[in-house]
């Protein structure tokens, strides 16, 4: 472990913490109305089959596949909301819990839809006394509306197996991005199934009623979300880029001025998603932090240039506009729960965290890792810092499989860096091998989880 520059700790007393944004009653609210939303999604089956009357196993192979596809289309209506990008979500919640929540019910919406069009299959098969190929034939093409059914169906099936992780981090971030999307073509293709020939919806009453109203508050929060908000944002602040500044061979920071600057509701650690609408930029969005903590004059972020988008961004003008969605995340200094932290970062994750220290009280360690020298972007200005905000600064270089590296990622090695580890909270920033590494030693330490926050850079 090579170690360029360290700052020492002040003996200057930290403030008292000030009061964390817990989202814990707004989990349970959510949990609450998401439990009750399902209830209701699947009433209209219940007061609808009499008592007795499912007996053959046909009977019991289309009232699974009628209950699985009302699920399915709950859950999937679920997962728009929850990444509607609407504010108050995100405040209730935490963007990070929501990201959690949305990939969790990706997998339940697959084998659901997946169940209901084999188990109503089958069910009319047996019926019908066909075989389950047979009975396909006649829903394609005796069933109104079942050939969109379908084609929605494996479009949201493409969408769930693209979202397996190992298979999206092959793809590059916008096509994966633009893929994500079809999921609303998806919602919309499967919409006139469900009302024309789902047996508890294709009649007014309480089921069609319930369903209707499922699709309105879902189209008005992706309205609101992510039409409605962004307009409102961007008509507001109206931002141009300002100056781009090369702060290493692969690394560039982009600095951005606006409108009224002081009234934008951002922190240090948070992200925007940002469309610069230069030549070949326009059709992108990309989700980038700020790297500097917001100071109503400008705002910068520092981006990591490793592909064709981020490679044009170093050649773009002063005066490029910017359609910006945001600012979202919870990564903040409002989480903190202790008087100091520790914040450990490697590659483009040291912007946040850079942003972060400027934030934080006095007294925090930041333990920098990067394979090289020449790889400790913002070096200058995290020295400054560290000394402005008495706080430690730790460079550790090298290949991870040397030994000083390799110690700090152990329960030694960072209890010796950081004997009070356990009474910080903990900053994590950076690509995923970091943070699962970091993960593994606090949990050895015994680091509360609520004291640990997380920005793995997975959008």
């Amino acid at each position: 472990m090579t170690v360029p520059r360290q700052r020492q700790a002040s003996s200057l007393a930290a403030p008292a913490a000030r009061p964390v944004e817990h989202h814990t009653a707004g989990r349970f609210i959510l949990r609450t109305l998401f439990w009750s939303g399902l209830a209701l999604a699947v009433l209209p089956w219940w007061l609808g089959t009499k008592a007795g009357s499912i007996e053959t196993s046909a009977d019991v192979f289309q009232a699974a596949g009628r209950v699985t596809g009302l699920i399915a289309g709950y859950l999937l209506l679920t997962q728009v909301i929850l990444m509607s990008r609407l504010g108050f979500l995100e405040r209730w919640i935490g963007a990070r819990h929501l990201g959690l929540w949305h990939r969790e019910l990706g997998g339940s919406v697959l084998v659901m839809i997946l169940a209901h069009g084999a188990l109503i299959t089958v069910g009319y098969a047996y019926a019908d006394s066909k075989t389950a190929t047979s009975e396909l034939g006649v829903l394609l093409t005796q069933y109104d509306d079942m050939v969109t059914a379908f084609i929605a169906a494996g479009m949201l099936v493409c969408i769930g197996l693209l979202s397996i992780r190992r298979l999206r981090r092959a793809l590059p971030y916008e096509l994966w991005y633009f893929l994500h999307l079809t999921s609303y073509l998806a919602l919309l293709l499967g919409f006139a199934h469900q009302f024309s020939d789902g047996q508890e919806l294709y009649k007014p009453g309480l089921g069609r009623t319930a369903w209707i109203g499922f699709y309105v508050v879902t189209i008005a929060a992706v309205v609101l979300g992510r039409i409605v908000g962004p307009l409102w944002l961007n008509l507001r602040h109206r931002l141009r880029v300002a100056d781009v500044v090369a702060e290493g061979p692969n690394m560039v920071s982009i600095y951005i001025t606006g409108a009224r600057l002081h009234d934008l509701d951002a922190k240090a650690g948070q992200f925007f998603r940002w469309r610069f609408l230069g030549r070949g930029l326009w059709w992108q969005a990309h989700p980038f932090s700020l790297s500097a903590a917001p100071n109503g004059r400008w705002l910068r972020l520092t981006v990591k240039t490793v592909g064709d988008h981020t490679q044009r961004l170093r050649a773009m003008r002063p005066g490029t506009r910017i359609f910006v969605e945001g600012p979202w995340g919870d990564f903040t200094a409002a989480r903190r729960i202790k008087q100091r932290a520790l914040l450990i970062a490697a590659g483009s994750g040291i912007g946040p965290i850079r942003a972060l220290l400027e934030e934080l009280p006095p007294g925090a360690i930041v333990i920098y890792r990067a394979s090289a020298v020449h790889d400790l972007h913002l070096r200058h200005e995290l020295e400054q810092l560290s000394e402005l905000r008495h706080a430690q600064l730790w460079f550790v270089v090298g290949d991870r499989r040397a030994p000083g590296p390799r110690r700090l990622f152990t329960p030694a090695g960072l209890r010796d860096l950081v004997p009070d580890v356990t009474e910080r909270d903990v900053y994590l920033c950076g690509p995923d091998g970091l943070i699962q590494q970091s993960l593994a030693v606090l949990r050895r330490l015994r680091v509360p989880r609520r004291q640990v926050h997380l920005d793995p850079f997975e959008f």
